[in-house]
C-alpha cells in the first residue's frame, strides 16, 4: 500500500505566508537552494534523514501558486514512479506535471485523478 509522504501549499507572498504558517502552527520553514521550493517541518525529525520521528506524522512543502486555484496538494510515496504512471493512465486519470528529478533526492509527478483533484507522486531516489 503507497502512502502520503508529504504536502504542498501554493503561496502568493512567501513572507506573509510564512509568518502565518510560523506563529500559527509553530512551523520551521526555509528555501531550499536553487530551488522556487520551500520546505516545511511540522514534527520533530531525524537530522540525517529527513523523516518525522512520530509515526504518521508528515511534513511538507511550499511553492509559488502556478495558476488561480491552484489549492493545496497531498503527494503520496510510491515504489516506481513510471508504473505508477502508466497505472493512472489506465485507470482513468492524466499526468498533470511530468516525472522530473528533485536533485539527488528522488523522482516527482503530478496527477489528476478521475474527478480532476490533483496529486503529486513521489519515488525516493534511494532504497
Amino acid at each position: 500500500m503507497d502512502s502520503v509522504t508529504h504536502f504542498e501549499i501554493p503561496f502568493d507572498d512567501i513572507e506573509r505566508a510564512q509568518k502565518f504558517y510560523q506563529e500559527t502552527f509553530g512551523w520551521i520553514i526555509f528555501k531550499i537552494p536553487e530551488m522556487d521550493y520551500y520546505w516545511v517541518t511540522t514534527t520533530e525529525t531525524d537530522h540525517n534523514t529527513g523523516i518525522p520521528k512520530n509515526p504518521g506524522a508528515i511534513n511538507g512543502g511550499m511553492l509559488p501558486r502556478q495558476e488561480p486555484r491552484h489549492s493545496p496538494t497531498v503527494v503520496i510515496n510510491v515504489k516506481s514512479l513510471d508504473e505508477h504512471l502508466n497505472k493512472v493512465t489506465k485507470a482513468g486519470g492524466t499526468v498533470v506535471f511530468p516525472k522530473i528529478q528533485v536533485g539527488t533526492h528522488g523522482f516527482y509527478a503530478q496527477i489528476s485523478d478521475t474527478e480532476g483533484n490533483h496529486i503529486g507522486l513521489w519515488q525516493a531516489a534511494g532504497p
